[in-house]
């Protein structure tokens, strides 16, 4: 049985995951009418990924006698300026959603919620390499800069690895 401070705590977290998948959508959809097909392909991906991780912790809630809540989610922006601000904003993003879990996986133990806490050991690894994937991205168009045919090979290697597991970009 969850506690009701666990219980809140959750249904913010699954608010946050709600809204990652949001943040990925409309970078997928900007990268799309800039015409960088791996690039929307890579982030649609995500956005997939990340309403499953949201759908993970309904389900967890619900199982462990808790009520998840699905709530109103903030908008995220349609304009990200450049391929290297909008994945600056991706990485920012990751780094938020780390705190978010650390804060909660703290709460568990706090609440001596032993079974929660193993639980969310699923999502501290998981972030590690949502970090270290959007980490390696932002090195990688940091290294092209401003060249066009730079972003044109990236978007083409991302969209082969796409197709082959977008794990392989941390490689």
């Amino acid at each position: 049985m969850l506690s009701k401070k666990i219980e809140k705590a959750l249904n913010e977290q699954i608010k946050i995951e709600a809204e990652s998948s949001q943040v990925y959508l409309a970078m997928a959809s900007w990268a799309e009418i800039q015409g960088f097909e791996g690039v929307s392909s890579f982030m649609y991906a995500h956005s997939d990924e990340e309403r499953m991780h949201m759908l993970k912790l309904v389900k967890f809630v619900n199982e462990r006698g808790g009520h998840a809540q699905i709530s109103d989610l903030t908008a995220p922006p349609v304009s990200f300026g450049s391929f290297k601000e909008m994945f600056k904003t991706l990485f920012d993003h990751e780094v938020m959603v780390s705190e978010r879990i650390n804060d909660l996986v703290h709460i568990t133990l706090e609440e001596r919620d032993y079974a929660t806490h193993n639980f969310l050991q699923w999502y501290v690894a998981e972030q590690i390499e949502e970090e270290a994937l959007a980490r390696n991205i932002l090195d990688k168009i940091n290294l092209i800069g401003d060249d066009k045919g730079g972003l044109y090979l990236f978007d083409n290697d991302v969209k082969m690895l796409t197709a082959n597991g977008a794990d392989k970009l941390a490689e």
